[in-house]
């Protein structure tokens, strides 16, 4: 069997994947804060890290993938003042549209997706280890990790105390004894989500939330540990001087992998630029799997751009594929070789999706085999999940799940006429056909307008 390869963000070296158990392999992944839709940028890792587990489970008889739901966070508690509604409300809301939006991304579940609120206790039991051992202190009610307290601190970011003292968003308090030091609890006012600990009423900081969470799920040490590259400091290099010095021990994860950036159309996603995209609204205009192949048109480690062009090449290449693979079903047993030693150099998507391509063409030319692999191959990164002839009556109906505008306006004038003609019957008919496309229809003495819902 070939040997999988991963880029290690902690050596910065492509190394062979040497799994602490290969019956077992360990996976864990930075979930969502839920205190909003996630957006295209959030999508990438949901989808990259998804084809990670896919192809490991091909691999290895059990994979045990954790992704955790942050619950507690002063992003949620202004998110849900701003609504003028309650956390656990926001909370149940977000996780809801969270688990819509990734469904839509065509990607797995994972085995198991911890609550932040649900694993207090472990928070706890781990601060007060950090604190016997001489890693945390105690100062106005909040308890703090000493970061000289650890000599390998810095050892994924790779940078200096200084350099890591500049970059980070370093909360200026007196209660610090160094700069760099971070928060493992702190106080709760009566306004705030708050749980009894031996340091007062309070909630946990942010990093300690998934060092205890990987802990309870995979162990003090495990295999893989993923996220965002925006996450390496200082939320990954926390995570592991958190777990390592409260087990004693050099490594939390064996591998770290981190997904590159998504801008839109060469500028970075922010809200000032009014150029942030949900999962949503992309999925509605593209389709889903569109999105989700655009996604893994670049290589993970890479900045990707998503544009218009990337998109529209998805959508069109996706169409292409679906008309060479016809009705053929996904078997293990026929999935490409080629397709699959790309996936196994670094997790090559581009490669991957390249290969697809050229099957398809060979399909088209008649060749039954490579149809047959088309499809296989394209199911172990979550792509062609569809029969050819559902993916083309979508279509039909604009865009699958989505009415485009033109098609909207042509309705609602075709229902004015036949309310002139007297014709109620086809009247209410295009009224219900465009309420299976959430299309919304308001009639006044001025006339009709419609909204999407």
């Amino acid at each position: 069997m070939s040997v999988l390869r991963l880029h290690n963000t902690l050596t910065r070296k492509k190394e062979d994947f040497i799994p602490i158990d290969p019956d077992h392999v360990r996976v864990y992944a930075c979930g969502p804060t839920v205190y909003g839709r996630i957006h295209v940028g959030n999508a990438r890792p949901i989808v990259v890290f998804d084809v990670l587990v896919r192809l490991l489970r091909q691999r290895h008889p059990k994979v045990t993938y954790v992704r955790n739901i942050t619950d507690v966070d002063d992003k949620i508690n202004m998110r849900a003042a701003e609504l003028g509604i309650s956390i656990d409300d926001l909370c149940a809301e977000t996780i809801e549209t969270f688990h819509h939006d990734t469904g839509r991304l065509g990607s797995f579940d994972p085995d198991i997706e911890p609550r932040a609120t649900h694993h207090i206790d472990e928070m706890q039991k781990m601060i007060t280890t950090l604190i016997d051992k001489g890693h945390a202190y105690e100062a106005d009610g909040h308890v703090i990790f000493q970061v000289s307290s650890m000599d390998t601190y810095g050892a994924l970011s790779q940078r200096s105390m200084d350099d890591m003292i500049a970059g980070a968003r370093v909360e200026v308090a007196p209660y610090k004894r160094e700069a760099a030091d971070f928060i493992l609890w702190k106080p709760s006012n009566e306004d705030q989500p708050g749980w009894n600990s031996p340091w007062g009423r309070g909630r946990p900081g942010w990093h300690i939330e998934c060092s205890a969470m990987a802990k309870a799920y995979l162990g003090e040490v495990f295999d893989i540990h993923a996220g965002g590259l925006d996450l390496i400091f200082p939320h990954h290099e926390n995570e592991i001087a958190q777990s390592c010095c409260a087990h004693d021990s050099k490594h939390m994860a064996h591998y770290w992998l981190h997904n590159g950036f998504v801008t839109m159309n060469d500028e970075k996603m922010s809200k000032s630029l009014g150029n942030i995209i949900s999962v949503k609204d992309a999925a509605d205009k593209y389709r889903g799997e569109t999105l989700r192949a655009a996604l893994l048109s670049a290589h993970y480690r890479a900045p990707l751009d998503l544009s218009d062009h990337v998109m529209r090449d998805a959508r069109n290449g996706l169409d292409r594929m679906y008309r060479a693979v016809g009705e053929n079903v996904a078997t293990p047993d026929r999935v490409d070789e080629e397709f699959t030693a790309c996936l196994l150099d670094d997790l090559n998507t581009p490669a991957a999706l390249a290969r697809l391509h050229e099957l398809a063409r060979l399909a088209n030319k008649g060749d039954a085999e490579a149809g047959k692999a088309l499809k296989s191959s394209a199911a172990t990164i979550g792509l062609l999940q569809q029969t050819a002839s559902a993916w083309a009556k979508a279509d039909e109906t604009g865009n699958g799940n989505r009415m485009d505008d033109a098609a909207i306006d042509a309705l609602v004038r075709a229902r004015k006429e036949a309310r002139e003609v007297r014709d109620f019957a086809k009247a209410d008919e295009i009224r219900d056909q465009l309420a299976r496309f959430d299309i919304i229809l308001e009639d006044s003495n001025d006339g009709t307008i419609w909204r999407r819902r």
